[in-house]
Protein backbone atom coordinates (compact mmCIF):
# COMPACT_ATOMS: atom_id res chain seq x y z
CA UNK A 1 0.00 0.00 0.00
CA UNK A 2 1.06 3.62 -0.59
CA UNK A 3 1.44 6.37 1.96
CA UNK A 4 -1.59 7.35 4.01
CA UNK A 5 -3.53 10.42 2.93
CA UNK A 6 -6.75 12.17 3.94
CA UNK A 7 -9.89 11.80 1.82
CA UNK A 8 -12.14 14.15 3.77
CA UNK A 9 -12.23 16.23 6.96
CA UNK A 10 -15.63 16.90 8.49
CA UNK A 11 -16.10 19.46 11.26
CA UNK A 12 -18.55 17.94 13.74
CA UNK A 13 -18.69 20.84 16.20
CA UNK A 14 -16.78 21.77 19.32
CA UNK A 15 -16.44 20.90 23.00
CA UNK A 16 -16.36 23.23 25.96
CA UNK A 17 -13.92 21.69 28.44
CA UNK A 18 -13.28 22.60 32.06
CA UNK A 19 -9.95 20.89 32.81
CA UNK A 20 -7.29 22.03 33.55
CA UNK A 21 -9.13 25.33 32.90
CA UNK A 22 -12.05 26.31 30.69
CA UNK A 23 -11.18 26.09 26.98
CA UNK A 24 -12.64 25.01 23.64
CA UNK A 25 -11.59 22.31 21.19
CA UNK A 26 -12.96 21.58 17.72
CA UNK A 27 -14.11 18.05 16.85
CA UNK A 28 -13.07 16.69 13.43
CA UNK A 29 -13.95 13.38 11.80
CA UNK A 30 -10.96 12.57 9.60
CA UNK A 31 -11.59 10.06 6.80
CA UNK A 32 -8.48 8.31 5.47
CA UNK A 33 -7.66 6.54 2.21
CA UNK A 34 -7.95 3.10 3.87
CA UNK A 35 -11.64 3.98 4.64
CA UNK A 36 -10.90 4.34 8.36
CA UNK A 37 -12.48 7.29 10.18
CA UNK A 38 -10.90 8.90 13.24
CA UNK A 39 -12.24 11.48 15.68
CA UNK A 40 -9.70 14.11 16.71
CA UNK A 41 -9.77 17.28 18.82
CA UNK A 42 -7.77 20.45 18.13
CA UNK A 43 -7.63 23.90 19.70
CA UNK A 44 -7.87 26.80 17.27
CA UNK A 45 -4.45 28.09 18.33
CA UNK A 46 -2.98 24.72 17.22
CA UNK A 47 -4.79 24.93 13.89
CA UNK A 48 -3.50 28.46 13.29
CA UNK A 49 0.11 27.47 14.08
CA UNK A 50 -0.27 24.55 11.65
CA UNK A 51 -1.58 27.00 9.04
CA UNK A 52 1.36 29.40 9.48
CA UNK A 53 3.87 26.57 9.12
CA UNK A 54 2.11 25.34 5.96
CA UNK A 55 2.37 28.82 4.41
CA UNK A 56 6.11 28.92 5.14
CA UNK A 57 6.56 25.51 3.47
CA UNK A 58 4.76 26.66 0.30
CA UNK A 59 5.44 30.41 -0.12
CA UNK A 60 4.31 30.50 -3.77
CA UNK A 61 1.01 28.72 -3.14
CA UNK A 62 0.40 30.87 -0.04
CA UNK A 63 0.71 34.06 -2.11
CA UNK A 64 3.75 35.42 -0.25
CA UNK A 65 5.60 36.01 -3.52
CA UNK A 66 2.63 36.90 -5.73
CA UNK A 67 -0.86 37.22 -4.25
CA UNK A 68 -2.42 36.06 -7.55
CA UNK A 69 -0.80 32.63 -7.13
CA UNK A 70 -2.39 31.96 -3.73
CA UNK A 71 -4.34 28.68 -3.47
CA UNK A 72 -3.84 27.94 0.25
CA UNK A 73 -7.01 29.20 1.95
CA UNK A 74 -7.06 32.12 4.38
CA UNK A 75 -7.52 31.57 8.10
CA UNK A 76 -8.07 34.46 10.55
CA UNK A 77 -5.70 34.75 13.51
CA UNK A 78 -6.96 33.80 16.98
CA UNK A 79 -8.43 36.60 19.08
CA UNK A 80 -6.69 37.75 22.22
CA UNK A 81 -9.47 36.07 24.18
CA UNK A 82 -11.25 33.20 22.45
CA UNK A 83 -14.67 32.78 24.03
CA UNK A 84 -17.62 30.67 23.06
CA UNK A 85 -19.02 33.23 20.64
CA UNK A 86 -15.85 33.39 18.53
CA UNK A 87 -15.42 29.59 18.74
CA UNK A 88 -18.94 29.14 17.41
CA UNK A 89 -18.89 31.87 14.76
CA UNK A 90 -15.71 30.68 13.01
CA UNK A 91 -17.03 27.14 12.39
CA UNK A 92 -18.19 27.97 8.87
CA UNK A 93 -14.77 29.38 7.99
CA UNK A 94 -13.03 26.38 9.53
CA UNK A 95 -15.21 23.85 7.71
CA UNK A 96 -14.52 25.61 4.39
CA UNK A 97 -10.79 25.74 5.20
CA UNK A 98 -10.64 21.97 5.75
CA UNK A 99 -12.57 21.26 2.55
CA UNK A 100 -10.23 23.46 0.49
CA UNK A 101 -7.13 22.04 2.21
CA UNK A 102 -7.95 18.43 1.32
CA UNK A 103 -8.61 19.40 -2.31
CA UNK A 104 -5.31 21.23 -2.83
CA UNK A 105 -2.65 19.65 -5.11
CA UNK A 106 -1.26 16.42 -3.66
CA UNK A 107 2.14 17.93 -2.88
CA UNK A 108 0.34 20.08 -0.27
CA UNK A 109 -2.72 18.07 0.80
CA UNK A 110 -0.71 14.85 1.19
CA UNK A 111 2.48 16.29 2.60
CA UNK A 112 3.82 14.99 5.93
CA UNK A 113 2.93 18.25 7.71
CA UNK A 114 -0.79 17.88 6.88
CA UNK A 115 -0.95 14.13 7.49
CA UNK A 116 0.85 14.38 10.84
CA UNK A 117 -1.34 17.18 12.13
CA UNK A 118 -4.58 15.26 11.55
CA UNK A 119 -3.34 11.90 12.84
CA UNK A 120 -4.83 10.57 16.08
CA UNK A 121 -2.92 11.57 19.20
CA UNK A 122 -2.99 9.83 22.59
CA UNK A 123 -5.08 12.65 24.09
CA UNK A 124 -7.64 12.21 21.28
CA UNK A 125 -8.20 8.66 22.42
CA UNK A 126 -7.89 9.43 26.11
CA UNK A 127 -8.68 13.10 26.89
CA UNK A 128 -7.30 14.39 30.17
CA UNK A 129 -10.21 14.86 32.58
CA UNK A 130 -10.86 15.38 36.25
CA UNK A 131 -13.71 13.35 37.71
CA UNK A 132 -14.43 16.15 40.19
CA UNK A 133 -15.00 18.67 37.40
CA UNK A 134 -17.96 18.94 35.06
CA UNK A 135 -18.14 16.78 31.97
CA UNK A 136 -17.37 18.59 28.70
CA UNK A 137 -20.32 20.22 26.96
CA UNK A 138 -20.70 19.14 23.34
CA UNK A 139 -21.93 21.54 20.65
CA UNK A 140 -22.63 19.62 17.44
CA UNK A 141 -22.92 21.34 14.09
CA UNK A 142 -26.25 20.29 12.49
CA UNK A 143 -25.88 18.81 9.01
CA UNK A 144 -28.28 21.37 7.53
CA UNK A 145 -26.41 24.26 9.16
CA UNK A 146 -22.86 23.63 7.89
CA UNK A 147 -22.84 26.98 6.13
CA UNK A 148 -24.44 28.88 8.98
CA UNK A 149 -22.78 28.11 12.28
CA UNK A 150 -24.93 30.72 14.04
CA UNK A 151 -27.81 28.23 13.92
CA UNK A 152 -26.31 26.48 16.95
CA UNK A 153 -28.02 27.91 20.04
CA UNK A 154 -26.77 25.77 22.92
CA UNK A 155 -25.07 22.60 24.04
CA UNK A 156 -26.35 19.36 22.59
CA UNK A 157 -26.58 16.62 25.16
CA UNK A 158 -25.49 13.41 23.49
CA UNK A 159 -28.07 10.63 23.58
CA UNK A 160 -27.11 7.63 25.66
CA UNK A 161 -27.94 4.16 24.36
CA UNK A 162 -27.52 0.73 25.89
CA UNK A 163 -25.92 -2.26 24.15
CA UNK A 164 -28.35 -5.21 23.97
CA UNK A 165 -25.62 -7.78 23.19
CA UNK A 166 -21.86 -8.19 22.85
CA UNK A 167 -20.42 -6.77 19.63
CA UNK A 168 -16.94 -7.63 18.36
CA UNK A 169 -15.50 -5.03 16.01
CA UNK A 170 -14.36 -6.18 12.57
CA UNK A 171 -12.29 -3.12 11.57
CA UNK A 172 -10.15 -0.42 13.18
CA UNK A 173 -12.83 2.23 12.72
CA UNK A 174 -15.39 0.26 14.77
CA UNK A 175 -15.81 -0.02 18.53
CA UNK A 176 -16.45 -3.21 20.50
CA UNK A 177 -19.30 -3.34 23.02
CA UNK A 178 -20.41 -5.60 25.86
CA UNK A 179 -24.07 -6.17 26.68
CA UNK A 180 -25.17 -3.46 29.08
CA UNK A 181 -22.55 -0.90 28.02
CA UNK A 182 -23.85 2.69 27.98
CA UNK A 183 -22.57 4.53 24.89
CA UNK A 184 -23.08 8.16 23.86
CA UNK A 185 -24.10 8.58 20.21
CA UNK A 186 -22.21 11.35 18.40
CA UNK A 187 -23.57 10.76 14.89
CA UNK A 188 -26.41 8.69 13.46
CA UNK A 189 -25.73 7.71 9.87
CA UNK A 190 -28.50 6.56 7.52
CA UNK A 191 -26.31 3.56 6.70
CA UNK A 192 -27.14 2.03 10.10
CA UNK A 193 -23.64 2.67 11.50
CA UNK A 194 -23.56 5.09 14.45
CA UNK A 195 -20.46 6.87 15.68
CA UNK A 196 -20.31 6.38 19.47
CA UNK A 197 -18.08 7.07 22.40
CA UNK A 198 -17.75 4.97 25.55
CA UNK A 199 -15.44 6.37 28.21
CA UNK A 200 -12.15 6.73 26.31
CA UNK A 201 -13.15 4.65 23.29
CA UNK A 202 -14.72 5.94 20.07
CA UNK A 203 -15.80 4.23 16.88
CA UNK A 204 -18.64 3.02 14.67
CA UNK A 205 -21.26 0.63 16.08
CA UNK A 206 -24.24 -1.05 14.34
CA UNK A 207 -27.43 0.76 15.38
CA UNK A 208 -29.17 -2.61 15.72
CA UNK A 209 -27.05 -3.36 18.81
CA UNK A 210 -28.26 -0.23 20.64
CA UNK A 211 -31.53 0.59 22.34
CA UNK A 212 -32.77 3.91 23.77
CA UNK A 213 -33.02 4.17 27.54
CA UNK A 214 -36.53 5.62 27.83
CA UNK A 215 -38.35 2.95 25.81
CA UNK A 216 -37.94 0.24 23.18
CA UNK A 217 -38.98 2.42 20.24
CA UNK A 218 -36.98 5.08 18.41
CA UNK A 219 -38.71 8.45 18.72
CA UNK A 220 -36.84 9.71 15.62
CA UNK A 221 -38.00 6.87 13.38
CA UNK A 222 -40.28 8.02 10.59
CA UNK A 223 -43.69 6.61 9.76
CA UNK A 224 -44.06 4.61 6.50
CA UNK A 225 -44.56 6.73 3.39
CA UNK A 226 -46.45 4.57 0.91
CA UNK A 227 -46.21 7.28 -1.77
CA UNK A 228 -42.54 6.27 -1.85
CA UNK A 229 -39.32 8.13 -2.69
CA UNK A 230 -37.50 7.09 -5.84
CA UNK A 231 -33.97 5.71 -5.39
CA UNK A 232 -31.47 3.97 -7.66
CA UNK A 233 -29.58 0.83 -6.61
CA UNK A 234 -25.83 1.52 -6.59
CA UNK A 235 -24.72 -1.95 -5.53
CA UNK A 236 -26.32 -5.37 -6.04
CA UNK A 237 -27.46 -7.43 -3.07
CA UNK A 238 -28.79 -10.98 -2.85
CA UNK A 239 -31.46 -11.56 -0.22
CA UNK A 240 -30.44 -13.69 2.76
CA UNK A 241 -33.70 -13.55 4.72
CA UNK A 242 -37.19 -14.18 3.34
CA UNK A 243 -38.31 -10.59 3.98
CA UNK A 244 -35.43 -9.07 1.96
CA UNK A 245 -35.29 -8.24 -1.75
CA UNK A 246 -32.65 -9.17 -4.34
CA UNK A 247 -31.79 -6.27 -6.64
CA UNK A 248 -29.21 -5.44 -9.28
CA UNK A 249 -27.16 -2.29 -9.76
CA UNK A 250 -29.14 0.27 -11.75
CA UNK A 251 -32.60 -0.90 -10.63
CA UNK A 252 -35.04 1.89 -9.75
CA UNK A 253 -37.10 1.36 -6.61
CA UNK A 254 -39.27 3.29 -4.16
CA UNK A 255 -38.37 3.63 -0.48
CA UNK A 256 -41.49 3.43 1.68
CA UNK A 257 -39.98 3.23 5.20
CA UNK A 258 -36.60 4.54 6.39
CA UNK A 259 -35.49 2.66 9.49
CA UNK A 260 -32.62 3.76 11.72
CA UNK A 261 -30.84 0.38 11.62
CA UNK A 262 -29.93 1.03 7.96
CA UNK A 263 -32.32 -1.56 6.52
CA UNK A 264 -35.04 0.28 4.60
CA UNK A 265 -38.32 -1.13 3.37
CA UNK A 266 -38.52 -0.67 -0.39
CA UNK A 267 -41.02 -1.38 -3.16
CA UNK A 268 -40.13 -2.87 -6.52
CA UNK A 269 -43.23 -3.17 -8.73
CA UNK A 270 -45.66 -4.77 -6.25
CA UNK A 271 -43.06 -6.52 -4.08
CA UNK A 272 -41.79 -5.08 -0.79
CA UNK A 273 -38.86 -6.06 1.40
CA UNK A 274 -35.78 -4.91 3.29
CA UNK A 275 -32.69 -3.61 1.51
CA UNK A 276 -29.41 -2.05 2.80
CA UNK A 277 -29.77 1.74 2.64
CA UNK A 278 -26.02 2.13 2.06
CA UNK A 279 -26.48 0.58 -1.39
CA UNK A 280 -29.08 3.15 -2.48
CA UNK A 281 -28.78 6.66 -3.91
CA UNK A 282 -31.67 9.10 -4.26
CA UNK A 283 -32.73 9.72 -7.85
CA UNK A 284 -31.25 12.93 -9.19
CA UNK A 285 -28.55 13.20 -6.51
CA UNK A 286 -24.86 13.00 -7.40
CA UNK A 287 -23.16 9.76 -6.37
CA UNK A 288 -20.13 11.22 -4.56
CA UNK A 289 -16.84 9.42 -3.94
CA UNK A 290 -17.59 9.58 -0.20
CA UNK A 291 -20.84 7.67 -0.69
CA UNK A 292 -19.07 5.16 -2.92
CA UNK A 293 -16.46 4.62 -0.22
CA UNK A 294 -19.15 3.89 2.36
CA UNK A 295 -20.51 1.09 0.17
CA UNK A 296 -17.24 -0.76 0.54
CA UNK A 297 -17.91 -1.16 4.24
CA UNK A 298 -19.75 -4.17 5.58
CA UNK A 299 -23.53 -4.11 5.81
CA UNK A 300 -24.74 -3.50 9.39
CA UNK A 301 -26.53 -6.49 10.93
CA UNK A 302 -30.29 -6.54 11.38
CA UNK A 303 -31.64 -6.72 14.91
CA UNK A 304 -33.53 -9.92 14.10
CA UNK A 305 -30.18 -11.67 13.44
CA UNK A 306 -28.56 -10.74 16.78
CA UNK A 307 -28.19 -13.68 19.14
CA UNK A 308 -28.64 -13.40 22.92
CA UNK A 309 -30.12 -9.91 22.68
CA UNK A 310 -31.31 -8.72 26.09
CA UNK A 311 -33.43 -5.61 26.42
CA UNK A 312 -34.19 -3.72 29.63
CA UNK A 313 -37.69 -2.92 28.39
CA UNK A 314 -40.66 -5.19 29.06
CA UNK A 315 -42.34 -4.34 25.78
CA UNK A 316 -40.78 -5.24 22.46
CA UNK A 317 -40.14 -2.76 19.68
CA UNK A 318 -42.98 -1.92 17.34
CA UNK A 319 -42.41 -3.86 14.17
CA UNK A 320 -44.46 -3.84 10.98
CA UNK A 321 -44.65 -7.15 9.15
CA UNK A 322 -43.88 -7.38 5.45
CA UNK A 323 -47.44 -8.61 4.95
CA UNK A 324 -48.71 -5.30 6.38
CA UNK A 325 -46.28 -3.33 4.21
CA UNK A 326 -47.44 -5.25 1.13
CA UNK A 327 -51.12 -4.90 1.94
CA UNK A 328 -50.92 -1.16 2.64
CA UNK A 329 -48.66 -0.63 -0.35
CA UNK A 330 -51.03 -2.51 -2.63
CA UNK A 331 -53.98 -0.53 -1.25
CA UNK A 332 -52.14 2.76 -1.83
CA UNK A 333 -51.16 1.83 -5.38
CA UNK A 334 -54.72 0.73 -6.16
CA UNK A 335 -56.07 4.04 -4.85
CA UNK A 336 -53.48 5.87 -6.94
CA UNK A 337 -54.56 3.95 -10.05
CA UNK A 338 -58.22 4.66 -9.26
CA UNK A 339 -57.48 8.36 -8.86
CA UNK A 340 -55.66 8.39 -12.19
CA UNK A 341 -58.57 6.54 -13.79
CA UNK A 342 -61.05 9.01 -12.31
CA UNK A 343 -58.98 11.90 -13.59
CA UNK A 344 -58.85 10.33 -17.06
CA UNK A 345 -62.62 9.80 -17.00
CA UNK A 346 -63.13 13.39 -15.91
CA UNK A 347 -60.92 14.52 -18.78
CA UNK A 348 -62.95 12.44 -21.27
CA UNK A 349 -66.29 13.72 -19.92
CA UNK A 350 -64.96 17.26 -19.90
CA UNK A 351 -63.81 16.86 -23.51
CA UNK A 352 -67.24 15.54 -24.59
CA UNK A 353 -69.03 18.36 -22.79
CA UNK A 354 -66.74 20.83 -24.47
CA UNK A 355 -67.49 19.35 -27.88
CA UNK A 356 -71.24 19.49 -27.25
CA UNK A 357 -70.94 23.02 -25.96
CA UNK A 358 -69.04 23.99 -29.07
CA UNK A 359 -71.75 22.43 -31.21
CA UNK A 360 -74.42 24.44 -29.43
CA UNK A 361 -72.42 27.61 -29.98
CA UNK A 362 -71.90 26.85 -33.70
CA UNK A 363 -73.41 29.29 -36.30
CA UNK A 364 -76.79 28.12 -37.81
CA UNK A 365 -76.67 26.74 -41.37
CA UNK A 366 -77.78 29.09 -44.23
CA UNK A 367 -81.13 27.80 -45.69
CA UNK A 368 -81.29 27.06 -49.46
CA UNK A 369 -82.64 29.78 -51.81
CA UNK A 370 -86.41 29.21 -52.58
CA UNK A 371 -87.43 28.29 -56.14
CA UNK A 372 -89.21 30.72 -58.50
CA UNK A 373 -92.48 28.77 -58.32
CA UNK A 374 -92.41 28.85 -54.49
CA UNK A 375 -91.88 32.61 -54.53
CA UNK A 376 -94.74 33.16 -57.06
CA UNK A 377 -97.16 31.07 -54.97
CA UNK A 378 -96.31 32.26 -51.42
CA UNK A 379 -94.67 35.70 -51.52
CA UNK A 380 -96.23 39.17 -51.66
CA UNK A 381 -96.91 41.09 -54.85
CA UNK A 382 -93.85 43.32 -54.41
CA UNK A 383 -91.54 40.29 -54.04
CA UNK A 384 -93.05 38.59 -57.10
CA UNK A 385 -92.40 41.72 -59.21
CA UNK A 386 -88.67 41.57 -58.40
CA UNK A 387 -88.21 38.19 -60.09
CA UNK A 388 -90.39 38.92 -63.11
Amino acid sequence: MGDAFIRHIELLGYEKRFFPSQHYVYMFLVKWNDLSEKLIYRRFTEIYEFHKALKEMFPIESGDINAENRIIPHLPAPKWFDGQRSTQSRQGTLAEYCYTLVNLPHKISRCLHVVSFFEVRPDDMNPVTDSQNRKPEVFLLPKDAKKNASDITGPIVLQTYRAIADYEKSSKSEMALKAGDMADVVEKSETGWWFCQLKNKRGWVPAAYLEPMDGPDESEEQEPNYAGEQYVVQKSYTAVEEDELTLKEGDTIEVIHKLLDGWWVIRKDESTGYYPSMYLNKSGEVNTSEKSGLRNRSIPPRRSTIRNAKSIHNKGRKQISQETYRRNSKKYMQNRRNMRGNLQNKDIISEKNEQEENKSKAQPAVPPRPSKDLIMNRCTESTRRKIM
